[in-house]
């Protein structure tokens, strides 16, 4: 089991914020204006993405 660090040396803890970011402001400005970015192309359930590794045993039927 691992020990947990205390509070002064856990990651980010004592991190000073790094300022104003335009790019990220305007951008995240945009995202709400423009709203979700539709797929280029539709995104394909795992089955139909790639053949199988292994043929299935005969009598072996799924149904999805």
């Amino acid at each position: 089991m691992k020990r947990a660090l205390p509070k002064s040396r856990r990651k980010g803890f004592n991190q000073k914020p790094k300022g104003f970011d335009q790019k990220k402001d305007v951008r995240a400005i945009a995202r709400e204006r423009v709203g979700p970015v539709k797929p280029g192309r539709p995104i394909l359930p795992p089955t139909a993405r790639k053949k199988p590794k292994h043929k299935r045993p005969p009598g072996e039927d799924v149904e999805e």
